[in-house]
């Protein structure tokens, strides 16, 4: 049986980056960028007016000359106009230019402004430039602003707009269908009998996969041999990169799946993992179709181990060829050290994954305290968890104080 690790590094052998798309920016939230985006003028784009005031000259005050004669105003948006006499006075807003000739601006609360003269109530500081942004204080032209591999968030929308990509490249989101199976289960908006549930794995896993970047598709399939072959082969034909089947890939009599799989030509990567909950995760690969993730129907162990698996491969996918494995969008699956706030005893040789939840203390420790689970049907279990702890099959006592990765969910 393989270990999480082994199970993780089959996973991700599997990935391969996804083709790059053209979208507009309002298209771009969320997607990774394709392409590196570069500065296509300073930053700013000229000694920007950082506060609202008067532009003067430094040599001009620090001379000893503290009242000054407005000459105009400057806007923001308004061409430059130049500060023409060093005795005088550019009254100027924030976001303006400054006019040539001033090197220091004076904020409103620091004057007195009064019949067009502003009298400077403070003493002039050690050197020009305050209240400046000077150009090109923050970015040069030519330089590189996003770089490939990078999930695009609204910082870098922002960023994108103000170097006028009105269209971007983007890596096409993954396409996931995400399967549950079972006579037991009914949708969400019917009346349940009394042998029966409404689904609610597939929507938490859609939820989980659209957080990852995904365009998810949901479907439900009976116990039903005959309709399980025909929805399959429907799915598997379609052009998912990926397949989820949320239940029956246990040993049960109602679990055909894996059979059906490998009758469907799904080659089998691995089935089963020493882990707790999820030990009966099965992984496989259509050649020339999508990779199949056969997660556990129980709703913790469906969800941890679309947390710990599947989730991992939709990052992996989302990084464009020869991408740094440092960039933000690479990071965003991995775990974090934690520390556990009470002590844990597991016997069983298997890989324990414990909810959790994450605080941090006043020395900025991440802590990890437990929740109360009754058993992997718990979905109530989940409710208030922020991460799982990934404890190894030993020691069997794990003690408060000690750290272990954490993924978050």
């Amino acid at each position: 049986m393989l270990s999480p690790a082994e199970a993780t590094a089959r996973v991700l052998a599997t990935a391969r980056p996804l083709p790059p798309e053209t979208v507009t920016l309002p298209h771009a939230a969320g997607r990774v960028l394709a392409e590196t985006l570069t500065a296509d003028r300073d930053f700013p784009p000229f000694n920007r007016v950082a506060m609202d005031g008067i532009a003067v000259s430094f040599a001009t005050w620090a001379g000893g000359q503290s009242e000054f004669e407005i000459q105009h105003t400057q806007y923001a948006g308004e061409p430059a106009r130049p500060l023409l006499s060093p005795q005088q006075a550019v009254e100027v807003m924030t976001g303006a230019v400054l006019p040539p000739g001033a090197d220091v601006v004076v904020r409103y609360e620091d004057i007195l402004l009064e019949n067009n003269r502003a009298r400077i109530q403070i003493p002039p500081p050690a050197a020009p430039g305050v209240n400046i942004h000077h150009q090109a204080a923050d970015r040069h032209a030519g330089d590189a602003l996003l770089r490939s591999g990078t999930r695009l968030g609204p910082a870098e929308l922002a960023v994108a707009a103000t170097v006028g990509a009105a269209e971007i490249a983007v890596l096409r989101a993954p396409l996931v269908a995400v399967v549950s199976t079972g006579d037991e289960l009914v949708g969400i908006g019917a009346t349940p009998l009394a042998h029966q549930i409404r689904r609610s794995n597939v929507y938490a896993l859609q939820a989980l996969f659209a957080q990852a970047g995904a365009d998810v598709s949901l479907f439900h399939l009976t116990d039903n041999v005959e309709e399980l072959r025909v929805g399959l082969t429907n799915i598997l034909s379609a052009c998912f990169d990926a397949v989820v089947l949320s239940g029956a890939v246990s040993k049960g009599r109602a679990d055909h799946l894996p059979g059906l799989l490998r009758e469907l030509h799904v080659e089998e990567i691995f089935h089963e993992v020493q882990q707790r909950p999820g030990k009966p995760l099965w992984f496989g690969a259509r050649a020339g179709g999508p990779v199949v993730f056969g997660l556990p129907g129980n709703p913790v162990s469906t969800f941890i181990t679309a947390c710990r698996y599947v989730r991992p491969w939709l990052r992996a996918v989302q990084q464009p060829a020869g991408a740094s494995a440092a960039t933000p969008a690479a990071a965003e699956a991995g775990p974090q050290p934690a520390v556990l706030t009470v002590d844990i005893n597991f016997k069983p040789q298997l890989t324990h994954f414990v909810p959790v939840r994450l605080t941090v203390d006043a020395e900025g420790r991440r802590l990890a305290t437990p929740l109360r689970v009754g058993g992997s049907g718990d979905m109530m279990g989940l409710v208030g968890a922020t991460a799982f702890l990934e404890l190894p099959p030993e020691p069997a006592v794990f003690a408060a104080g000690s750290v272990w990765p954490v993924w978050t969910l």
